[in-house]
Formats: structure tokens, sequence, C-alpha cells
């Protein structure tokens, strides 16, 4: 499969403000004010970085971004791609040797860093001898000094002249590697702009909301929906920056949708539990409003298992929560959700990707998938079939009307003495039903299966439950008595802390007995 007339990041860029009206696209606070970027000022701000860097780089190299989230960001990312360099976002809050980790494999030469990064650089440069170049990102002040010596009309305006292929690498993108394997993904511009030129099957996505920005933009997730979306779509886009600011600037910037993971979602939905608690004369709607802003109706959420009850408690508050479903190695999604989808499916296969399962799997023709994995030609190979297509690793099915189902991994398999084969997640979600039940994580142990809970305790006091152990222990006993006998939990672990979690907010797996991972 292929698209054609896929326009390049750099033609997005330049097409935008035309298209858009050159309305406001970006927003976000500092010290205190909402500033607003217009699409041409977005544009004309990353030609200016576009040419800062090609003047302290003539030749094309591979670019490091070590930022959190932020207007800055988005200019840099922006820029070294449309440089023609490679760009490879890093999380500034990892630590060094695992940054430097990134940083050597992805044969980077130039680092670009936060402020905040500082302190940490010195560790970093004696770990890593390659690096030749760094820039200290700055204040938003340094950055209007780039904007104003490389603007449009300075002496380097020649100097953003660049003209993109758009079938080469643009970016290495690091898989959250919870095994501790991390994997440099490359992304074209036609795999990154292509993941969003597919036809909807309903308006779910050509809405010209204002998305509030609140998951980290160096995940592909963020960076393809939150950001290329909107450049594309003409979606006004509200950067939230830190997370412990996210209540505040819900009512400064009152979106109507926002993209989150599962941990994100259960978290506003305590808060507005909690106001309902305390003024109980509100409907859920009007509870709902007074955290959100009044005006969110929808969150996309992505990167890991959603709770079909957390959808169930966002449809009372008028909120449509459902899931997506994709990967980094296909250029991000490979499904959308709309308002017809099951509410415990992932969503509905994009018209520019076909699905098809084989023994079990997952498998995925997409044109936006990865150039490959950097520098491993061998576990490249082994990501894909003999005739083409993306092994996903995970175990599903299509339903009616190419809907996705995931009831899960490959490399997650319990595999028993007696050779059965134990998917855990399908034993998780019977214990995630139960409102006692935060968290759950089941792998095997000595060739029985174990069951780590952490409980809500706030339901349990809701619930009267003044034995929470008991209790679950209760409710072991019960999904036993109806389980297979392999899928029987031998043992059952009720934690006083949550589950060790990615940056994303899948919960890290044991490495148990379990089937080794396919590739």
């Amino acid at each position: 499969m292929k698209l054609s007339n896929i326009p390049t990041i750099r033609e997005l860029l330049d097409a935008a403000p035309a298209k858009h009206d050159d309305r406001t696209f970006i927003k976000f606070i500092r010290d205190g004010a909402i500033i607003e970027k217009r699409f041409s000022e977005v544009r004309s701000d990353s030609l200016a970085f576009c040419r800062r860097l090609r003047d302290l780089l003539p030749e094309k190299t591979h670019v490091a971004i070590i930022s959190k989230s932020s207007y800055a960001y988005i200019v840099c990312m922006t820029g070294v791609i449309v440089s023609g360099n490679v760009a490879v976002p890093v999380a500034p809050d990892a630590a060094v040797e695992e940054i430097a980790a990134i940083v050597n494999d992805a044969d980077v030469t130039t680092v670009l860093y936060e402020p905040e990064f500082a302190e940490k650089l010195d560790a970093l440069l004696t770990l890593c001898p390659a690096v030749a170049h760094t820039l200290n990102l700055g204040s938003e002040e340094d950055f209007e000094t780039i904007y104003r010596e490389y603007g449009d009309s300075s002496p380097y305006a020649a100097l953003s002249d660049v003209r993109m292929d758009p079938a080469a690498c643009s970016l290495i993108i690091y898989t959250s590697g919870t095994t501790g394997d991390k994997k440099g993904v490359m992304l074209s511009s036609d795999a990154l702009v292509g993941n969003m030129m597919f036809k909807p099957y309903s308006d779910i996505v050509n809405r010209r909301d204002v998305i509030l920005s609140v998951l980290p933009l160096y995940h592909i997730f963020c960076f393809v929906t939150d950001y290329l979306g909107p450049l594309k779509n003409g979606n006004e886009l509200c950067l939230n920056g830190n997370m412990r600011d996210l209540f505040k600037n819900l009512l400064v910037f009152k979106p109507n949708q926002m993209r989150v993971v599962p941990m994100l979602a259960s978290a506003l939905l305590g808060r507005i539990r909690a106001v309902q608690a305390k003024h109980p004369e509100l409907s859920p709607k009007e509870a709902a409003a007074q955290v959100t802003g009044g005006n969110l109706d929808m969150m996309l959420s992505g990167g890991a298992y959603l709770d079909p009850a957390l959808c169930r408690a966002f449809d009372e508050m008028g909120i449509f929560l459902r899931q997506g479903y994709g990967m980094s190695e296909s250029g991000c999604k490979i499904t959308v959700p709309d308002f017809d989808t099951a509410i415990d499916c992932v969503g509905r296969v994009m018209n520019i990707v076909d699905v098809r399962i084989k023994d079990g799997e997952v498998q995925v023709d997409t044109p936006c998938r990865m150039i490959g994995y950097y520098k491993r030609p061998e576990e490249t190979a082994a990501m894909f079939t003999e005739d083409g297509w993306l092994k996903t690793g995970d175990i599903g099915y299509l339903g009616e009307g190419r809907q996705l189902f995931i009831t899960g991994r490959l490399k997650n398999l319990i595999i028993l003495s007696n050779g059965e084969n134990v998917s855990p997640e399908g034993i998780e979600n019977r214990f995630k039903a139960n409102p006692l039940v935060s968290e759950v994580l089941v792998y095997a142990e000595n060739d029985l299966i174990v069951a780590e809970v952490y409980p809500n305790l706030e339901n349990a006091e809701k619930a009267g439950v003044t034995d929470v152990p008991a209790a679950l222990e209760a409710l072991t006993d019960k999904l036993n008595e109806t389980a297979s006998t392999t899928h029987t939990v031998a043992k059952l672990i009720v934690r006083d802390t949550p589950l060790p979690k990615t940056a994303m907010g899948k919960i890290i797996r044991k490495r148990g007995e379990i089937k080794e991972d396919v590739g």
C-alpha cells in the first residue's frame, strides 16, 4: 500500500498560514501571561531556528533534543527536521546513563538541551565522546533573539532553502524498552505526515477544536497527534507545560479535547469525583465542568490498556473517552476510535492501513511504517514477515467494521511446564472490572500464576470494606471459580504502593516464566 501526494513537514508548515487563515495556532503560559503564536509565527520561528542550526552545522548530522514539552521544543524539533538533519528526542528526566546510551547509539554529534539539564551536561559529555556541539536552548528571551537575528529578512535567510527528501530518515525515536533494550525507530517525513492522511470514519478528528497538549512531545503519539495533526487540520494547540499545572490550565484554556494515557484519565476522574463528593447537588456533567473548564467532551487515550469502566464513568459526564492503537514502528497510529466503536475495542483500523491476524498475532501493512531500527538490520528483519507485514507482537482479533480488539502480548505469554499458554492480560482485565482494584499485574512464579494488586482504597471506603486484603482474597477465589485450571491465580500479593510504570504510564512487567520476545 502506498500513499500519494503526501506533503513534507516543511510543506505543511508553509501551507498552514493561508490554509488556516493565519489564526492562533499555539498558546502557552510564560510568566503568568498567555502567549499566542499564529501559524505564520510558528513557521517563521521554526525556519529561524533551522537557519541558526545550519549556521552552526553546515553538514547533515544527528541532533539530540533533551527538553520538556514547550513552544521552544516544537520550534527546535521542527527546525531540526526541516533543516535536513535527523532529530533524536530524549526524555530530559531520564538518568544520564540512559540518555548517554541513546546519544551514543544514535551517533549524535550535536546536543540541544534545556537549561535545567545543564548541571548534567558534563557527565553526559564524559560518556559521549562523539558529541562535538552543544547548545543550551536558554530562555524564551534567548529564542526571541534567534527569531530576530535569523528571521526571514536576515542575511541567513537562504539557509532555510533546504530540499527535504520525504523518504529519508527525519526522526529516530527510541522505543519505551521496558525490558531495558531500547531501539531507535527511524521514521521519514512521509511516515510522520502520512499517518495523518487517513480518511476518518466520523468527524471525531476533523473538529477544529482547542486541544490541550499534556503528554510529552518526545513521545511519537504526542508529536504526531498533538502537533502534526493540528498543523495539518488547523486546531488551536495549548501547551500544558508542567504536569502539576494540569488542573489549573484546564480552567485557563478550557479545551475541547485532550490526548491522554489511562493513568492521567484516572487522575482526572478522581478529581471530578472529589468535586461530586463535596457538592452532591451537582450533576456529573456539572462536576466535570468545574474541573475541566466546561468545554471538554473528548479524550483519546493511548499507550496502555484502557479500562472500559473508566470510559463509562466519563460517558456519564458527557466526555467521550476511548482508546486508539498504534506503535512507533507503524509511524504512530494504526486505529482511531469513533462514536460507534465498541467500548472495549482499541478503535477502527484506518483506511490507509491493512490488518490481518496470523497465528493470533496482529500484523499490519502500512505505508507509514518505519525505515527500520537504527543500525539493527537483524532486529529490523525480525519485525517483518516474509511478505512484508509488520509484526505488532500483540494478540487480538478483528471485529465488525474493522474494529480491532487486543487481548494480550505475545512476549507476555506465560508458558507453564505443561505447555499451556496463558495471557496475563486476560486475567488482569477480570480483576480490573472490580472497583476494589486500582492496578494489577499477573505473572508466573515457580510455574504458578501470581497476581499483584494495588487496591483502590477510596472505593473500598465508599463500599464500607474494612479488611481490603480479605476482600481481595475473596475476589480472587470468586474469579478462580469460573477460570480454567491454567488461569487460576495461586498467589495474591496486595501492594501498599502503586506498581512501577514507564513514563507513558505502562506498568513494567516482571520477566518471569514467559515466552521470549518474538521481535
